[in-house]
């Protein structure tokens, strides 16, 4: 097997070769800066004129109208189709962090940063990382949505259902030094900090340096969750022909988790139910009642103890010790983008990620050897990926013909170790620092995936009718090696050179345009030990599927139109999506048990619904948002038993059911009123019911969640360009299941995947030059 610099030095060799390796920005998606530019400069652009599907951008400036620190992907909830969920107040806290579009979930959807794929940003995600480590919130120059299908040319293999676009800031041209500080609920400390050198050349030579902390405690229960972030940015102008870019981001996050909740427990014990890190010898004993159940008149470890719970508790998993996660991130890149000639351009980028995290959850299935009645398990992951990716684009008249490509190259460990515990009064092994020296090795795998794309896209102007068309495809192979236990090893391929993609825009004098397109999108097999890969079971289980296993398909089929007049925007879109060869990764047993899944191909899904969005500016400070989605996506198919049992017998009754965690109503809006020295912000989301099991017999109900923003900047005097805000998030103080999911969906029943909402938080901020 090659080794990665090898892989990397061949992509390069190929790319110089063949330009046509390619970017992910299709030719009929417009910059996400030049859609901002065009709405106004600091507006939230909703509506992206000009496309010929639903596409949709936020700015910089609605970025940071939110608490510092908050994670970009918040900030796009209150867009139409967006289904968005967190435990905490920033959204960064990855465990519970959930993202859906129109009824596909977060590993359906495609993820990038100036082009560089982000993977599907799952936790334990296994090809890339989530934006909060990828690049510090007010480093981030926009976020442009595409709810039914992402670019030709998007740097994904999961894009089935959308794709999310982030954009970083470029460096100013003067030297700055910008920063903010932040105090709030729960010992909340976020500082950021970034230098812009300005042109130290007076030829396009600038760049930034830039620096954020945050620190909090957990709203509930005991713990603490932080991070350490570094961005740089360097960027030199060539002439008027184009630009070299470099970056280099680090972050180091390290957060103790929320306890997985299920309604029963809920019931029992309450919203604030948690992990019990400030107790070892409560948790000491529960495992040992455990073990007194487990062993059988007669043989109980701990007799003194007997085999009853104390109250209130009734099982062992109504409560854990302590969990946490550890991430470390570096990722680096560097882009070419040139003006060749007067119709040619080029655009290449180059980059590596390397990243080493350890899931951490303290649990009472596995004794010390000779020690605690518990251990700490752990789920690893190492990530070292590179590639390359661009385009080349020839325009002249009223074509634009662009042809590019994409290569990457992952090597990918992942791990599940136990590491021992001393039988004392704490804990011998905090949670928040990595683990060595394991006593036991359930599984270690070695992946290789190798992934490469082409696209051709083409766009034609005929006066106020615009085409755009073209075609992608790939090839992503798996390969997995076992290096101890007895998870699934070998290889499989998902593959389709020609993926259509077809869309056309039709502009009805200066105010209004409608457009419609059509999709066909793949979603290549993952690579991993956990969740829904195809290694996650066993080697039986393997060769039982591998022959049959065929990767997931949709068919989007999107329409709508756009108008706008004297400060009014609308917008309606509707849609279907024909979702085929559906894969089902049922859990067996509760999350800390770990048992191998069971996936199989198990139907078809439909969906379809409508979007409305309008922005009223009322006048130049004031402007009004709202938003609503009706989306229906249900089960085609039940799932008939192949790995499960007798052949041609139904499992699990799905047909006509609801995919779970796929709301069918969002209602969003907004008020923001900002002058450029008094800046007021509120905003309401709700969510309807939601279930979180196949067959629908389990729900949690709908919410109306609020937040609110006040604050203002000093515009002469001693003070000048320093501004104060204060920042309220959950407003009503709403009790509310906020994530779904975090743990799987079952096929029916209570299942313990649901985690609580943050209550209300204030937060208070000074900032300087932004």
């Amino acid at each position: 097997m090659l080794d990665l610099s090898r892989r990397l030095l061949a992509g390069t060799a190929l790319l110089a070769c063949l330009p046509t390796m390619a970017q992910a920005q299709a030719a009929d998606t417009l910059a996400i800066t030049d859609v901002a530019a065009e709405a106004g400069g600091s507006d939230i652009v909703v509506l992206g004129f000009g496309q010929a599907r639903q596409v949709q951008t936020l700015s910089n400036a609605d970025i940071t109208r939110l608490t510092p620190g908050t994670t970009a992907i918040k900030a796009i909830s209150k867009l139409p189709g967006v289904n968005y969920q967190a435990a905490d107040a920033f959204g960064a806290y990855e465990w519970s962090s959930r993202i859906t579009l129109r009824g596909f979930n977060q590993n359906q959807l495609g993820f990038t940063l100036d082009g560089v794929p982000l993977g599907d940003m799952s936790y334990g995600n296994s090809n890339g990382l989530h934006i909060s480590r990828a690049i510090i919130s007010e480093n981030t120059g926009g976020a442009s949505v595409a709810q039914g299908s992402g670019a030709l040319g998007t740097a994904s293999t999961s894009n089935l259902g959308g794709t999310i676009e982030f954009t970083s800031v470029k460096p100013g041209d003067v030297f700055a030094l910008v920063g903010s500080a932040t105090y709030g609920s729960d010992a909340t400390y976020r500082g950021f900090v970034r230098l812009e050198s300005g042109d130290v050349t007076g030829n396009g030579l600038k760049g930034y340096l830039s620096y954020a902390y945050l620190k909090t405690d957990k709203w509930k229960g005991y713990g603490e969750q932080k991070q350490h972030q570094v961005n740089a940015k360097i960027v030199q102008d060539v002439g008027d022909r184009g630009s070299i870019t470099a970056f280099f981001n680090f972050s180091d996050r390290r957060e103790q988790d929320y306890q997985d909740l299920s309604l029963d427990l809920i019931d029992r014990l309450g919203y604030d139910n948690d992990n019990i890190s400030n107790d070892f010898p409560l948790a000491l004993q529960l495992a040992k009642i455990y073990a007194n159940q487990n062993a059988g008149a007669g043989a109980r470890p701990y007799p003194s103890l007997g085999t009853v719970f104390p109250a209130p508790y009734k099982t062992v998993d109504d409560v854990y010790f302590d969990a946490g996660g550890l991430r470390r991130d570096y990722l680096a890149g560097a882009t070419f983008d040139g003006q060749l000639t007067e119709h040619l351009s080029l655009k290449l980028t180059g980059y590596y990620h390397d990243n080493h995290g350890q899931g951490v959850w303290y649990l009472p299935y596995t004794p010390t050897p000779g020690g605690a009645a518990i251990s700490v398990r752990t789920t690893e992951y190492d990530i070292r990926r590179g590639g390359a990716l661009g385009h080349i684009a020839y325009e002249a008249g009223a074509n634009r013909l662009e042809i590019g490509g994409w290569y990457e190259s992952n090597d990918f460990e992942n791990a599940r170790r136990f590491y021992g515990l001393a039988d004392q009064a704490t804990p011998s092994l905090p949670t928040l620092q990595y683990k060595k020296n394991p006593f036991f090795t359930q599984f270690d795998a070695k992946f290789d995936t190798q992934t490469m794309m082409y696209y051709v896209a083409d766009k034609l102007a005929l006066g106020d009718l615009t085409l755009s068309g073209g075609w992608n495809g790939y090839k992503v192979t798996n390969d997995a090696t076992k290096i101890v236990g007895t998870l699934a090893s070998g290889r499989i391929e998902a593959k389709d050179w020609f993926l259509p993609q077809a869309g056309a825009l039709y502009r009805i004098g200066d105010s209004t345009e409608v457009f419609a397109s059509f999709t066909q999108n793949m979603r290549a097999f993952t690579s991993a030990a956990v969740g829904g890969s195809p290694f996650a079971t066993t080697q039986a289980g393997l060769d039982l599927i591998r022959s049959t296993l065929k990767p997931e398909r949709s068919d989007t089929y999107e329409g709508g139109a756009r108008f706008r007049m004297n400060g009014f925007q609308g917008s309606i879109a509707g849609y279907y999506v024909d979702f085929t060869n559906r894969l089902l990764s049922l859990p067996n047993g509760t999350g800390g048990a770990g048992n191998p899944t069971t996936l199989q191909n198990v139907g078809a899904v439909r969906n379809y619904g409508v979007e409305f969005t309008a922005l009223y500016k009322v006048m130049p400070a004031l402007s009004l948002l709202g938003s609503y989605s009706y989306n229906r996506s249900e089960y085609r198919d039940d799932v008939i038993s192949a790995a499960f049992g007798s052949v041609g017998q139904i499992a699990i009754a799905t047909k006509g059911k609801t995919v779970p965690d796929s709301p069918k109503h969002l209602l969003k809006g907004e008020i923001v009123y900002d002058d450029g020295m008094f800046l007021a912000r509120v905003g309401a989301d709700y969510m309807s019911k939601r279930y979180f099991s196949f067959l629908n017999d389990v729900s949690v109900k709908g919410r109306v969640i609020v937040d609110a923003t006040i604050g203002y900047t000093f515009g002469d005097g001693a003070l000048k360009g320093f501004a104060i805000e204060g920042s309220v998030t959950n407003l009503t103080d709403k009790k509310y299941v906020s994530t779904i999911g975090s743990n799987g969906f079952g096929a029916s029943g209570d299942n313990q995947t649901l985690l609580a909402g943050a209550p209300r938080q204030v937060f208070v901020t000074v900032r300087h030059g932004f």
